[in-house]
């Protein structure tokens, strides 16, 4: 029986995937891998980021394959990343070397080097534009000739600039940061223990989930949390990427630019009251440190917000709590066990339905002797 068993489903299997490919391609048509390259920057870069894996091609593959599902795109390419041998590690990467695209900040109006706007849909309408219907790969072309040349003219230049967080701890306004030298530990090839160390808290969060991340962080500016965070500075841009030469590891005139990465950085701002000598009370501020691949700021924000609640753990609160908000916000653990609810369960059903029925005739049973 169970030979006939496992024949039976295996080619129901067979079946229910040609029919999800037929499902994919039923409309007669196929997107190019390059076409979703070009024209889902912001899906390209969520799947990117929670895939801890920077590759915008085989992003556009998982998500054509996932048929635009992100976390199903995310599973694709975390499976594929697990495969590839780990060659070389980069250098440490300095975000003060940002090329920096776009950079503001809501704790101040006038910041060294400006405030750059950037590409960001912060001042849109948010309303549909039904002339995309019709938009032609030429049109793009004379509208992207026509904007390059009002906008570029001659060489760009690198754009460098300093951290706004800078000034206020030349100031004496926010502590400052120690160098920590220790090799961090990787989430990818250990299992997570509690405490955790921050090294692996920054990870799960920036593979995190972004609907997770958001909500939980959403959650602790309504009051489920102790903070009334302002974002001290947002950048987005390219980091450069260097590894060491083989025989000559760190020596800075012999390392290997490889690349470069496009990333979101945040730092958040955090109000605290702070009791000093004789009890006087003081006003300081925290910092919050988000970064995520690409430009998903939203996510960058709540990265920034959760890592200082982990960073000061109360047990009044779940969003202080990191195990928590760890073990919750990962969206291939978190859609895994709960797709996982889809499988079957014949044996524990069976058992617990003959629980109630059994429960259910002894019930009949004593109510018939009752009457009698």
């Amino acid at each position: 029986m169970g030979y006939v068993a496992v024949k039976g489903g295996t080619h129901a299997i067979e079946e229910s995937i040609k029919r999800l490919k037929y499902e994919r391609v039923h409309h007669g048509q196929t997107i190019e891998v390059e076409k979703i390259k070009a024209g889902m920057r912001g899906l390209v870069d969520q799947v990117m980021s929670e895939s801890s894996l920077y590759n915008e091609t085989l992003a556009a593959l998982a998500i054509k394959q996932a048929e635009g599902n992100p976390e199903e795109a995310v599973f694709l390419l975390r499976a594929y990343r697990s495969t590839v041998p780990r060659k070389h590690y980069s250098r440490v990467i300095e975000t003060g070397q940002m090329n920096v695209d776009r950079r503001i900040s809501a704790s101040f109006k006038d910041i060294p080097g400006g405030q750059i706007l950037g590409a960001t849909t912060d001042y849109t309408h948010r309303l549909l534009d039904f002339n995309l219907m019709d938009e032609s790969d030429a049109d793009v072309q004379e509208w992207l000739h026509q904007y390059l040349n009002e906008s570029f003219q001659g060489d760009e230049q690198q754009l460098t600039l300093p951290k706004v967080l800078d000034y206020l701890r030349k100031e004496g306004l926010i502590p400052t940061c120690e160098n920590n030298d220790m090799e961090p530990d990787d989430v990818t090839r250990e299992s997570l223990e509690f405490p955790s160390s921050r090294s692996q808290r920054l990870q799960i969060l920036t593979r995190g989930e972004t609907g997770a991340i958001t909500s939980l962080a959403y959650a602790v500016i309504r009051g489920y949390g102790a903070l009334h965070p302002t974002v001290g500075e947002l950048r987005v841009g390219t980091l450069p990427v260097t590894i060491d030469h083989p025989t000559d590891a760190g020596d800075d005139d012999d390392a290997f630019y490889i690349g470069e990465v496009k990333v979101t950085e945040v730092e958040m701002l955090m109000p605290v009251t702070v009791e000093k000598e004789y009890g006087k009370k003081e006003l300081e501020f925290e910092i919050g440190y988000g970064l995520v691949f690409g430009q998903n700021e939203t996510k960058a924000i709540a990265m920034g917000i959760l890592d200082n609640c982990l960073e000061h753990p109360t047990p009044d609160f779940p969003s202080h709590n990191e195990e928590f908000v760890l073990y919750h916000i990962d969206s291939v653990e978190s859609t895994g066990f709960i797709s996982h609810l889809k499988m079957p369960h014949y044996v524990t059903f069976q058992s617990k339905l003959d629980s109630v029925r059994k429960t259910k005739k002894e019930g009949i049973s004593k109510g018939q002797e009752v009457k009698s």
